[in-house]
């Protein structure tokens, strides 16, 4: 059934990147992917192309899978209309598909979110689990509808003691993506033999999460001494999770002797914020030793 099935994967970042990888590792292969444009990375502005376009061309799987970079999604309905998939995924896609997209694949589009929805809908669910202190996290499957992270759910994994009150931004996300690939491997089987039966998502328990400014990283300088110090337990672990939450993107940061610092690494050490590797502005990130 799989193999006669034609679906397109919507996807931008490393997060969906892991995904795409695992889907094409375990032999299904889009007809094609859609992402961001090409776009200026890093201090120097050099155009590279997002880690989904990556995945295909390090593949040489160009003559397979068509590569989309619209600006706008919405101007690719008439080309999905003349190539009728069956369905699409969109795991971070980082755009908002228009209904008329959405009502093109006769199956649905399905959504790899990475949180147990209805929890943490939204753009930065992974960032609110780890600001959360959550110990419990995963990632679903769902039918993608016209309202956020809503429609009714395909399936869902629990990844429990995964040490994500250790763990970083990156790492974290990577191990989610990871479980999405291989429950999406497990689940479309059973989707396209008509094997699951959606189920709604409790609107009671739903929560929501914003997409973080560089604002929202910044550590006030005093709680940042009385973290250290072990004066301010709560602010201790407050820190230590947004130096882990916002760790590339968008980086906790302070004022400190009328400098930025980044605060690129730390842990609790009874009690105590210990500060492992920071970054003084206009220097490189270095091990930190006690003293700016």
């Amino acid at each position: 059934m799989f193999l006669d099935s034609k679906f397109v994967f919507f996807g931008t970042p490393e997060f969906a990147a892991v995904i795409l990888q695992k889907l094409i590792g375990c032999g299904f292969i889009p007809t094609a992917v859609v992402c961001n444009p090409d776009r200026p990375v890093g201090r120097k502005k050099i155009i590279m192309p997002p880690p989904v376009k990556q995945i295909v061309k390090n593949g040489k799987l160009e003559n397979k899978i068509e590569i989309l970079q619209p600006e706008n999604p919405s101007s690719l309905v008439s080309h999905f209309l003349s190539l009728k998939p069956d369905f699409f995924i969109v795991a971070a896609y980082a755009q908002i598909l228009p209904q008329k997209l959405i009502d093109v694949p006769r199956l649905g589009v399905i959504g790899a979110h990475p949180s147990l929805l209805p929890k943490y809908r939204g753009a930065s669910p992974i960032q609110s689990a780890i600001l959360s202190g959550d110990e419990e996290t995963g990632v679903t499957l769902y039918l993608l509808d016209d309202k956020m992270d809503h429609g009714p759910i395909l399936a869902r994994r629990e990844l429990k003691n995964h040490e994500s009150r250790i763990m970083n931004y990156e790492s974290l996300m990577r191990m989610l993506a990871k479980t999405g690939g291989e429950l999406l491997v497990e689940t479309l089987p059973k989707f396209l033999n008509k094997e699951i039966a959606p189920q709604t998502q409790n609107e009671s328990k739903a929560t929501y999460t914003k997409k973080f400014e560089r604002k929202d990283a910044f550590v006030e300088p005093e709680d940042l001494l009385k973290a250290e110090a072990g004066t301010a337990p709560e602010k201790a672990i407050e820190i230590e999770r947004k130096i882990r939450a916002f760790n590339p993107e968008p980086g906790a940061w302070t004022i400190l002797k009328g400098k930025q610092v980044k605060l690129l690494e730390s842990e609790l050490v009874a009690g105590k914020l210990k500060l492992k590797q920071i970054q003084i502005e206009g220097e490189k990130p270095k091990m930190f030793h006690g003293e700016f």
